[in-house]
């Protein structure tokens, strides 16, 4: 599990510096005062930060108690915690104001874009830049386990589901509650999945090497308490982030959709980051593939919910330029998903990925957010072609006994070229 496991002080010391940098953030909130928005824009951001640690160390060390995928799940569901928060809120007001609609839309879209046209590619660019350096050999894609061709499955399935709502123009609560019902049965095979030995290093492998009775308490404690602090943070860290922006004379709009869950996507990012940079490129990416189930499936699903708690009816109606922008989400997710297929991750995809993603800043119009879905969608048919012969195990995937793909294995694995 850990080799030469560093003493318990690492642990002790890598906590304390994490609280000491989260506390000013919670002292700021509780007290009620309105600095300026840098300066809270800096405290709130380094608690996110400091909490995002928190969270990858708990994360790992969970691995020892549960299966690697249930602890990645977890952190992901954790460090999503903030767009959540933020899209939850919007979505609530909408139901007694109109005008807050188009703002949870937007969130939802944005951070769901983000994720997976800039965090993913990050994430894997990050990964072969490392594993090439270790290995000393070029380096072309990152491998994935056989067993997150389960993830694939139910991301596949949500992500041909989500095409009614575009279709539709509303998101209706029975769809919403079909949605949550799918991450349900997500989370559930996941901890169908048995514990392995993870290779920890460093401040998670001291929480590994510690007795059950005290790891496990260590590790529960230490996912709340960076809950705590991202829930904490998040809002005000957002609307220091926003407020900071229209300074600047940037649109109301453009700052919910991206500046917004740039700021509540920040603590999967840097956890994702952190193990990639760290050579465990799969756990990386891994972590970010969940964080996209669980935006997919559990956060739409909650929009209609929170929108008949604000007081409105049992559908979210979007209005034309709503319904474009899910229909270009779904686009982009859909080729997310055809391009892990083959369980490789290749250089060239995340370009393509990122590259499609910087389009649309540029590409704002009706007829161009159109024309980008259209990319998207015949790239994603176009591989989909390639590699057919994996479409039906992925589509099959979450419902086949556990245990018919190999273990999962958290170390690095790369395609070298050259």
């Amino acid at each position: 599990m850990t080799q030469n496991a560093p003493p318990l002080r690492v642990l002790i010391r890598s906590l304390l510096i994490a609280v000491l940098i989260a506390i000013p953030a919670v002292v700021l909130r509780l007290s009620g005062s309105d600095p300026d928005p840098l300066i809270q824009l800096a405290l709130y951001g380094a608690a996110v930060v400091a909490a995002s640690f928190v969270l990858a160390w708990a994360a790992e060390a969970a691995q020892v108690d549960v299966s690697g995928g249930f602890a990645i799940a977890v952190l992901a569901l954790i460090a999503v915690l903030p767009e959540y928060a933020v899209d939850l809120f919007y979505a609530y007001t909408a139901g007694s104001d109109p005008d807050y609609v188009q703002y949870a839309a937007a969130n939802m879209t944005g951070s769901n874009r983000l994720l997976l046209g800039l965090g993913w590619p990050l994430v894997v660019l990050v990964s072969i830049y490392v594993a090439g350096r270790v290995a000393k050999k070029p380096t072309r894609a990152l491998a994935l386990e056989p067993g997150n061709r389960m993830e694939l499955g139910f991301l596949l399935i949500a992500g041909v589901a989500a095409f009614v709502i575009p279709a539709t123009g509303q998101i209706h609560l029975v769809f919403g509650l079909a949605m949550i019902a799918w991450f349900g049965f997500y989370l559930y095979r996941l901890t169908r999945g048995e514990a392995e030995e993870p290779d920890l290093i460093g401040t998670a492998a001291v929480i590994g090497g510690l007795p059950r009775r005290r790891r496990r308490p260590l590790v529960v404690a230490l996912f709340v308490l960076a809950a705590a602090v991202i829930l904490v943070s998040a809002e005000p860290f957002a609307e220091s982030l926003v407020a900071s922006g229209t300074k600047l004379g940037i649109d109301e709009f453009l700052l919910v959709q991206w500046l917004a869950p740039l700021a509540s996507e920040a603590p999967e990012f840097i956890v994702a980051i952190l193990f990639a940079w760290r050579g465990k490129g799969t756990a990386a990416i891994a972590t970010l593939i969940s964080s996209k189930i669980n935006q997919w499936t559990l956060l739409v699903g909650s929009l209609p919910i929170a929108y008949l708690a604000g007081g409105g009816p049992a559908a979210l109606v979007l209005d034309t330029r709503q319904t474009e922008e899910m229909l270009l989400t779904a686009a982009q997710t859909l080729m997310g998903v055809a391009i892990l297929l083959s369980l490789r991750f290749w250089r060239w995809s995340a370009w393509t990925l990122l590259a499609l993603f910087a389009v649309q800043f540029v590409v704002t119009g009706t007829t161009g957010r159109f024309i980008l879905s259209g990319i998207y969608l015949v790239i994603a048919a176009v591989v989909m072609a390639v590699h057919r012969r994996q479409l039906l195990p992925t589509l099959i995937a979450p419902f086949r006994r556990q245990g018919a793909e190999p273990a999962r294995d958290d170390r690095p694995r790369a395609l070298m070229g050259g």
